[in-house]
């Protein structure tokens, strides 16, 4: 194969949004089909060649790629989940398999393919790809729309509720309850709870929580929240950097080091933890610390931290209130783009086609997809990012509840340097800066492969404006392997290949990039896969290689990695809040342990393996470090399969990863992040369901002095047997730097797994792929 032009990809710009593709977008809720997805040109009229314009440019302009294979004589053309085939001179193109008649075909002018300017609206406008279905009756769990947005800010100030400098935290859905929409998912039955949104609004440094009754449009709830501060706003990100620039105290700090343009200085805002006092910061400030690093033309600031320096800053003053400068280290200059521009770069590899000539083996309603047997909603929120909800299993018609919301619960990084740009760092990335208002936008067939179809989100920003992320989340099929193989001697063999359907999530958090992936198997299996990658947070220091003098004392917290630069030891830990319903609501927590007991039935063995089983009674019996020796299922023991097991899904929050397993956190116990955090230190949480109950550090998290978490929602040791139940699984790993990471880390996995266990009465692949008779 080979392209129409000298670009491997040919992706522009994508055209604005018409009537056609805003009529669907509202069809779709917040959560629709790429901008790119669609084409919002009135249909024209048919017939004769009109006038023909050049097929490389126009389908660039579109946003689809284009490749030419010289063998075939085929032109290939994808645009999400559109693949259209057409030779020169055919009046005749496949659209995802299905032919269409061309009014005017592909023309070869100077060996350059022109298409009738009608082709666009003939192709993608053709009805062929049924992969995206617009909604008869829109889920109760599709994310606000623009309007909704908008129309909450509306009712606060017709309320008189609102204030000018208000910002906003969230504007989100408040979910109608679980029940009514457990129905609506199974049987289509509207809720009967009004369609809400749910707000957190800082006054200054006072935190303010509510709902709005978007049908009513009234203020349903509003209520001060003591002693709480709010998030970090992206608009503090730009405070904080003037501030710095302004500050004289700081500019000196600088001069020192030799740095007489603070233009150049990269203020990163930082949380400050909480440390009772330890730290002279005062608890009812707001706050932020700032380490810097400087600008020397390489593209890559992470590499020139300016080290020993960390100005606290007061958002409301605006000012720096604080200068803590140690011992002058000099700041690494060499230059270390992490881009390849300083490298010779090697020949693109041969093209990798990933292509589905027949269009998708899924449907997306909405927000709702249905592939094979696996039905669930989608959507994204400002702070955990990628939810999925009403998650069931179509089994032999049957469809079985699974999970009614999974989504990340939380997650920390935490360094181990106690030095003075570094002993505070602790990031709370969700629950301090929002992990879904800092999506990434996916590149196509690079953060996913070219096979993907790409989601738009909308969410809304500080001012509470309705904001449009484009390519928020993917969707995409892989092959995975062989489902199962055998080989009888002098029989045909059997086997079957395994799919997985994958959901995709970037956040990008400073200097952090992380990848979250929900897979799903045809076998009833779900992974969910978390990715790091991005630019380690590296420190200056003296020592250029180990044989120098100072290395051991310059590495004692973490690795040299290039001269000057050490990468500090810390960790990657996630919590995913998992609120199962193993086929139903009331579920138990039970573990089996294989053991070693005596042979009593005669006969040479001295020694049988046999299993003991036992159910956890309660929520702080279940909190509980991961045992990989311990087979632990939430069961559901009032449903059977056809031998007598309670159906139940295994819970494992370490699947394999790359870098080492976080344990638990890497802090003595009287350090002041034990006292405001639980959930790093136990890889499996159960807790009553409680709607209420949504973050593993509590909803609160910056500059908490106490933990209103797991801790605080496991305090009253609830029963969790026969109940409704949410599974919290924490999983990490702690990062020990290497060279290969620097200066930009390949991406390092961790995997945590649902698996259906005794939930089939048999193998629900069984027949797969397998033609029918």
């Amino acid at each position: 194969m080979q392209d129409v032009s000298a670009s491997p990809t040919l992706r522009k710009s994508r055209p604005r949004l018409g009537p056609m593709e805003k009529a669907l977008a509202v069809a779709f809720g917040a959560c629709t089909i790429s901008a790119a997805a669609l084409w919002s040109a009135p249909a024209l009229a048919h017939g004769g060649a009109g006038a023909m314009v050049p097929m490389a440019k126009t389908l660039e302009d579109f946003g689809a790629t284009v490749r030419f294979d010289r063998f075939s004589n085929v032109f290939t053309i994808s645009r999400n989940s559109t693949l259209v085939r057409v030779k020169p001179g055919s009046r005749e193109a496949l659209v995802n398999g299905q032919p269409l008649q061309l009014d005017v075909p592909v023309v070869m002018r100077n060996g350059k393919p022109f298409v009738s300017h009608h082709f666009i609206n003939q192709v993608f406008q053709s009805g062929l790809d049924r992969t995206f279905v617009v909604e008869r009756t829109a889920s109760p769990l599709n994310p606000l729309t623009d309007d909704e947005i908008k129309a909450t800010v509306d009712v606060l100030k017709a309320a008189g509720r609102y204030q000018p400098g208000y910002r906003f935290t969230e504007i989100t859905l408040k979910t109608p309850p679980k029940d009514q929409v457990w129905n609506f998912a199974l049987t289509g039955q509207a809720v009967q709870a009004p369609r809400q949104s749910a707000f957190v609004i800082l006054d200054g440094k006072k935190v303010v929580e509510g709902t709005v009754d978007l049908a009513g449009r009234t203020v349903t709830s509003w209520k001060p929240i003591e002693g709480a501060h709010g998030m970090v706003l992206v608009d503090d990100f730009e405070t904080v950097q003037k501030v710095v620039e302004s500050s004289p105290e700081y500019a000196q700090a600088l001069a020192k080091r030799g740095i007489d343009d603070v233009r150049k200085v990269y203020a990163t805002p930082l949380t400050v933890g909480y440390f009772d006092g330890k730290d002279s910061l005062r608890q009812e400030d707001r706050l932020l610390k700032v380490v810097s690093y400087l600008d020397v033309g390489d593209g890559n600031n992470w590499a020139h931290p300016i080290e020993n320096l960390v100005a606290v800053v007061d958002l409301e003053q605006k000012k720096v209130v604080k200068i803590e400068d140690a011992a002058v280290v000099p700041v690494p200059l060499k230059p270390t783009p992490y881009d390849g521009r300083d490298r010779m770069l090697s020949a693109p590899p041969k093209p990798l086609e990933i292509t589905e000539p027949e269009g998708k083996n899924y449907t997306i309603t909405g927000s709702t997809l249905h592939w094979r047997n696996w039905d669930f909603h989608m959507r994204l929120d400002s702070r955990v990012g990628l939810m999925l909800s009403t998650v069931t299993y179509n089994d032999k018609g049957s469809r079985r509840k699974i999970m009614y919301e999974g989504s990340l619960g939380g997650m920390i990084v935490p360094y181990g340097d106690p030095d003075v740009g570094w002993y505070f760092k602790a990031y709370l990335d969700s629950g301090e800066y929002g992990m879904g208002t800092l999506t990434s936008s996916i590149e196509p067939g690079k953060d996913a492969p070219q096979n993907a179809v790409l989601i738009d989100a909308t969410l809304a920003d500080f001012s509470g404006k309705p904001y449009k992320i484009p390519n928020a989340m993917a969707v995409f099929e892989r092959y995975a392997g062989p489902e199962f193989k055998h080989q009888e001697m002098g029989k045909p063999n059997l086997s079957t290949e395994r799919r997985e359907l994958v959901v995709r999530w970037i956040s990008t958090v400073g200097n952090y990039d992380y990848i979250f992936d929900w897979v799903f198997a045809e076998n009833g299996t779900i992974g969910i896969d978390a990715g790091a990658t991005g630019i380690e947070a590296v420190k200056g220091v003296q020592t250029r290689t180990m044989q120098d003098p100072t290395a051991a004392e310059d590495t004692r917290y973490g690795t040299l990695l290039d001269h000057n630069i050490v990468g500090t030891t810390h960790q990657h830990i996630y919590n995913f809040r998992l609120d199962l319903d193993v086929d139903g609501e009331a579920n138990s927590l039970a573990e089996v342990d294989p053991v070693v007991a005596p042979n009593t039935r005669g006969g040479p063995r001295t020694s049988t393996m046999q299993t003991t089983q036992r159910t956890v009674g309660t929520e702080q019996e279940a909190a509980q470090k991961f045992d990989p020796s311990t087979i632990r299922l939430l069961s559901n023991p009032a449903r059977n399969n056809k031998v007598g097991n309670p159906v139940s899904y295994q819970l494992i929050p370490y699947a394999g990863g790359t870098h080492p397993i976080a344990k638990g956190a890497n802090f003595a116990k009287d350090e002041w992040i034990n006292h405001r955090l639980s959930f790093m230190d136990r890889q499996l949480w159960v807790t009553r369901y409680d709607p209420d109950e949504r973050f593993p550090e509590g909803k609160y998290p910056n500059r908490s002095n106490k933990d209103t978490g797991l801790g605080q929602f496991t305090a009253d040791n609830q029963s969790i047997v026969n109940t409704d139940n949410v599974v919290w699984l924490t999983t990490g790993t702690t990062h020990v730097a290497r060279a290969e990471e620097w200066p930009i880390m390949p991406t390092e996995w961790v995997h945590a797994l649902l698996k259906p266990w005794n939930f089939f009465d048999e193998t629900p692949t069984l027949g797969l792929n397998r033609p029918a008779k």
